[in-house]
């Protein structure tokens, strides 16, 4: 949680667990060979500033900048990207009092948007949990929920209406 890693190896796994209202985003470029996966928990760094410089990861809009910026470095090109999302749950709050998972959701289309960066395939909502992995060298995007395991190509899965 509130981590993200890089990946330039072809054998190379990234995977994130337990998406609740948290989400997932993997982003790759396929020429460049690299890839990235960002496990994020909150929309807005400004409830808690110092939390945010601690870990920019936690939060969606100090996060996402960072890992674009960080791919770009190692030869990504936003025009290239292929950018996947899963999670944005209501795992504990199923009256959506925080609606933590829907704010995550538009908080990272809203920042991809701005970046000029598209989602190309989206599972989000609900409220089951899902375990995410990117593999580097084939661009797959496996998720893993209720004990099924599936390939999210191109194409949205919106569960719950977010």
């Amino acid at each position: 949680m509130a981590d993200c890693r890089i990946g330039d190896a072809p054998g190379q796994v990234l995977a994130t667990y337990a998406l609740g209202s948290c989400i997932g985003l993997a982003v790759h470029d396929a020429k460049a060979g690299v890839g990235g996966l960002l496990h994020f928990m909150l929309p807005d760094s400004g409830i808690d500033h110092e939390r945010g410089r601690e870990n920019p990861w936690m939060f969606a809009d100090t996060g996402i900048p960072m890992l674009l910026d960080r791919l770009c470095a190692r030869g990504a090109s936003k025009r290239r990207l292929t950018v996947r999302a899963a999670g944005g749950a209501s795992m504990m709050d199923q009256e959506n009092v925080f609606d933590i998972g829907r704010r995550n959701y538009l908080a990272m289309r809203k920042i991809l948007w701005k970046a000029g960066v598209m989602v190309h395939g989206e599972a989000v909502g609900g409220s089951r949990s899902r375990t995410v992995r990117l593999e580097i060298g084939s661009g797959k995007f496996l998720i893993q929920e209720g004990g099924e395991v599936r390939e999210l190509t191109a194409g949205f899965l919106k569960i719950g209406g977010l």
